[in-house]
Order: C-alpha cells, then structure tokens, then sequence
C-alpha cells in the first residue's frame, strides 16, 4: 500500500498586492532613473505574474512616508538588518502557518491530537525555540509528538519534507505527519540594483502550505522519488546569509541550466518514471521561464500543467510552499489525474521529482 497525501491547506497574508504596484515601490527603493525604471516594467509585466502577497505592506506605496518596515526615506536608510527581518519571521510566521494547518486538518478529517509527527520546511527564517514548537503549543498538538526541522534547503525543500513523511508512515503505519512549509521571502528584500536583486525581487512572495501524510484513505498516493544534482549551475542559484538578511544569487541561466541538465537525465527519468506514459505535471512555479523550459524539455502542453501557472499568476514564487499549493490544486480537481509528476528545483542545482497518483 502506498503512503497518501490525504489532504492540503494554504494560506497568504493579507490581501493580494498587483504586481506592477510592487514595481512602483521598487522604483523608488532602487532609486532608478527613467531608462532603468522602463526595464524594470518591462521584468514585472513579462514576469507572468499578477499579484503576489507579503506580511509586509510596505510594497503597497511609491511613497517613503507610508512606509512601516523600511524607513520613511528614499534612501531606506538606516537598511533593516538580519535581526530585524528575523524578528518579522518570529512574529508573523505563526498566524500563517496555523492558518494553513486549520485548513489541512479540516479537509482530512483529522483532529490535531492524532497528529503523531511534525515535520517544518523553511529557508526564509529559523529561531529556537523554534517555530514548529509554537505550533504544536498553539494547535494543542500533543507533547511528545516527533518534530523535525527542514531549513535552508531552497525551493525544492517541501520534497523532503513529504519523502521524510512517506519513510515514516512506512515505518510506522498508524503515523499521521503533518509537513508544514512557511516561507516568508518578501521580508529579505535587497535594494542594491543588480540582475539577481532585480529577477529575485520580481517574484517572490509570502505564503504557508500543509500537507498530511498518512498510510489510510485516499487523496495523492506517494508512488517513487528521486534527486539529481547538476553540480554546473552551483554558482547560478544559492542563498546565504547577509547583514541585510539572506541574499538570493538567481542567474538569468538558471531555465537554460536546468534545460540542458533535464535533457541530459532525460533517459534517467524515463526508465524511473516511464516519462511517455505520464500527462500531468505539477512543476516548481519557479518563474515563467522554468515553467516553459521544462515543458519544452518534456514536450509538456501547458494545460498539463496548468495548476503550476496559475499559481506563479496569482501567488509568485513561494519557496517551498509554492509546490504544495499546486498539488493542492491537483488534490482537488475534480478529474482523477492519474499518474502525476511534481518536480522542484533549488541551490544546488538540484532537481526533486516525485510520482504521485490520485
């Protein structure tokens, strides 16, 4: 018997700020002069993404006086540091994520006390006593429940989240894990205009996704994994930690890195996942272009993969937790999928797939 995802919940904050709002604030933070300012238009509009969502409301205003994170100059000077990014994490990280779990939990039918294990995904922040130990506080999970933390690994994470989940159900059949994914990516904004700032700024949002794993009922069956990594774009997609909170290295190579290494494993992933018999994907909504360079490595029509642009539209680039909301997408049409491919991309450059069936 394969190991289920039972059920998803997700959560944003607050309301849904436009992209091309986002790209007025920017203007200003960046400092830019008319020519830069028409390029950078021209990134938001072709980003293909609407609106996204951020615990700070700062992105809302072109005016330094409105502002509530950054100071109320042009210059944001004196430049929030490390702490006091972490500091927004510790604050607001909370409310999302209960926000996300409340909603797993009342699709599955599972009430927090039979939660057996907890398993948190997160790159943007961390702190201990950490996160996952409010949330079992707040959600009255019980006290020796098993928790572990997954942090810093990038956008693929989530996939090792729901790998851990799957060995333990396996292990343990009456185990009932809980993934939860919180990333809040807005809150490491960088004003130094550069091509990684520029493309990094440009997508990312704010957001939390829960997913419950269990070996019972039926939602997306776990059938195999598998992990590669293309030690050739190393230098194209990392992340670190900065005075100024974490800083995003995001090459403009990164889609054609990735559509080399996938035609170089092409056979790999055939003879794993008999690739030619699959027709839904659920791809990492890393950013418009991954999108349409891996449809192209795999011959994918976009309605195939449907799921994964709407939410790059309508939520950006969550880190993590973007994958999540595309299989809850997934989760709840109303077709049987059939066999389902997920795959996520992140520092490294590494390359999670997962085949999932509903």
């Amino acid at each position: 018997m394969n190991n289920q995802i039972l059920s998803i919940g997700t959560a944003n904050p607050g309301e849904a700020i436009p992209q091309m709002m986002i790209s007025d604030f920017m203007k200003i933070a960046h400092g830019l002069e008319e020519r830069d300012s028409r390029v950078l238009n021209f990134v938001y509009k072709q980003s293909g993404i609407k609106q996204r969502y951020s615990v700070l409301d700062d992105f809302r205003y072109d005016n330094p006086e409105n502002f509530v994170f950054f100071p109320k100059n042009k210059m944001l000077n004196p430049f929030p540091g490390t702490k006091q990014r972490m500091q927004v994490f510790q604050f607001s990280a909370l409310n999302l994520a209960k926000n996300a779990i409340l909603e797993c939990l009342k699709n599955g039918l599972v009430y927090p006390n039979e939660i057996t294990h907890l398993i948190l995904v997160s790159c943007t922040g961390m702190f201990a006593p950490g996160l996952e130990l409010k949330i079992i506080h707040e959600m009255g999970f019980n006290a020796n429940i098993e928790r572990y933390s997954i942090h810093f690994m990038g956008c693929y994470a989530a996939f090792n989240g729901l790998k851990l989940a799957d060995k333990i159900c396996s292990s343990t059949p009456k185990a009932k894990v809980l993934v939860v994914s919180v990333e809040l990516c807005t809150i490491h904004f960088q004003k130094e205009y550069t091509e990684d700032n520029l493309l990094a700024n440009a997508i990312f949002g704010d957001g939390a996704a829960a997913a419950l794993v269990t070996r019972e009922s039926e939602g997306l069956q776990i059938k195999k994994y598998d992990s590669q990594l293309f030690k050739n774009g190393e230098e194209d997609m990392a992340w670190s930690i900065g005075d100024f909170g974490f800083e995003m290295r995001l090459s403009k190579y990164v889609p054609d890195l990735l559509f080399q290494g996938l035609h170089q494993i092409q056979n790999h992933l055939e003879n794993v996942f008999q690739l030619s018999e699959i027709r839904n994907f659920a791809i990492h909504p890393g950013g418009k272009q991954i999108l349409q360079k891996v449809e192209e490595a795999f011959g994918i029509h976009t309605e195939n993969n449907r799921f994964s642009h709407d939410i790059l539209e309508n939520c950006g680039n969550m880190s993590s937790a973007s994958i999540l909301f595309v299989l809850k997408k997934w989760l709840e049409a109303d077709e049987r999928s059939g066999p389902l491919l997920a795959m996520g991309f992140g520092p490294g450059l590494t390359l999670e797939t997962m085949l999932l069936e509903k």
